[in-house]
């Protein structure tokens, strides 16, 4: 039988064996609980976690603190960690209000996106310094409300793909840059870097990139081609920083050493571009494609979770932070039988977002549409799960959430 003993998270030190946090695991910033604290920097995560308390296994590391255990401030980190995590500052605009900013801001970007990629298709260098303007601005509407711009950003026709994917990997990494602790400019420098990770794609064929059907051999190893001729054009134009080209270069490889263009494997890969992976796989598997519908924005995330090898599972979980569990514009069912549609998050609590219900599968009818929070107190609804969108034939279903910009 095992010997547990539960302890205050701040009293914890190396030598022990973390068994166990007293919370959700989305309180705290490890994706597994049982493991030695044998890293400085993960003692100072979990210090630094705001979780209260915590169970320690005493038949497999201390008691207390080893007399020789080195203070965490004191021990170089032997690895790259990810930043200490800082408190997200409250939104200041409500997600309606900016909304409407974001949809201007969508068909700038998407803009200034395509003149980016007409000019390497044309051959000419890309100066990314010319690109810092618009990023700034992303980055701001991030600031006044992340979940605006992002869910706005996934809804792109399949003719756009290639263009609005660069907009929202970039608002998404400013997102996900923020949620690891970045400052400002390391937030600039992220969201830079997912504007331009794929501009390699200039170089590939349109009737590739836009083929309905499944690529041939051949169409495929050219497709996979863009991280080297996207870091080759973004070195010849000689503006782009360290991050950006490494986020080109690398943001499709897998921690597992599975991943293109080098088979990196664990932290050969630098944070940014394990963050760019994250994020660009995000992006891609809920947006409409030449040749597949978006999948919804929680069974994404579900997915994502499941495949093992693939993610950083420490970013994957603080992304997942930043969407929340069911993500806007996810489709859930609720505990009384009614499917709604998620359209804003509370960041204090992620199981309990605002939806609308719109549909009673009890009698298989369309009901009156109902915002509700169901962080209320009062609120005795609760959501039961998400909803397959493929099980239904539901028409301009993302109205209910994004209204006329849908």
């Amino acid at each position: 039988m095992k010997q547990l003993k539960k302890i205050k998270v701040q009293d914890l030190r190396l030598g022990m064996f973390l068994h166990e946090f007293d919370g959700a695991w989305l309180q705290h910033p490890f994706w597994k609980t049982k493991f030695l604290l044998s890293d400085p920097a993960d003692l100072r995560a979990a210090h630094d976690s705001g979780v209260q308390e915590c169970w320690i296994d005493l038949d497999r590391g201390a008691a207390e603190a080893p007399a020789s255990a080195p203070e965490p401030e004191a021990a170089a980190a032997p690895r790259v960690v990810l930043p200490a995590a800082r408190p997200v500052p409250p939104v200041s605009a409500s997600f309606d209000e900016e909304m409407h900013r974001a949809a201007t801001l969508c068909r700038k970007a998407r803009d200034a996106t395509v003149s980016m990629f007409n000019e390497a298709r044309l051959g000419n260098a890309i100066d990314a310094e010319q690109c810092v303007p618009l990023v700034t601005e992303i980055a701001e509407s991030i600031l006044r409300n992340p979940g605006a711009l992002i869910s706005l950003a996934r809804l792109k026709s399949s003719d756009d793909y290639t263009y609005m994917h660069s907009v929202a990997v970039c608002a998404l990494m400013v997102s996900l840059g923020r949620a690891l602790g970045f400052d400002e400019e390391g937030c600039r420098e992220a969201g830079l870097a997912g504007l331009l990770h794929d501009i390699g794609k200039a170089s590939i064929p349109l009737a590739i990139l836009n083929k309905p059907g499944k690529l041939t051999d051949a169409e495929f190893e050219a497709v996979k081609s863009h991280p080297l001729r996207g870091h080759e054009l973004l070195v010849r134009g000689a503006a782009a920083n360290a991050t950006a080209l490494d986020v080109c270069l690398h943001h499709h490889e897998k921690i597992d050493g599975s991943g293109y263009p080098h088979r990196l494997q664990g932290e050969d890969i630098s944070l940014v571009a394990r963050m760019g992976a994250v994020c660009d796989v995000y992006d891609a598997i809920t947006s409409n494609r030449p040749y597949k519908s978006g999948w919804d924005p929680a069974e994404s995330v579900a997915r994502m979770i499941s495949w093992k090898g693939h993610f950083d599972q420490r970013i994957l979980s603080a992304f997942i932070k930043t969407l929340g569990i069911y993500p806007t514009g996810a489709l859930v069912r609720m505990k009384t039988g009614r499917l709604a549609m998620v359209i804003e998050q509370n960041p204090a609590s992620l199981t309990k977002p605002v939806v609308k219900v719109f549909f009673s599968t009890k009698s298989d009818t369309y009901i009156p549409v109902q915002r509700i929070d169901l962080s209320q107190a009062h609120e005795r609804d609760s959501i039961a799960g998400r909803e397959p969108r493929e099980k239904w034939n539901f028409a301009k279903i993302d109205e209910l959430w994004a209204g006329e910009f849908a």
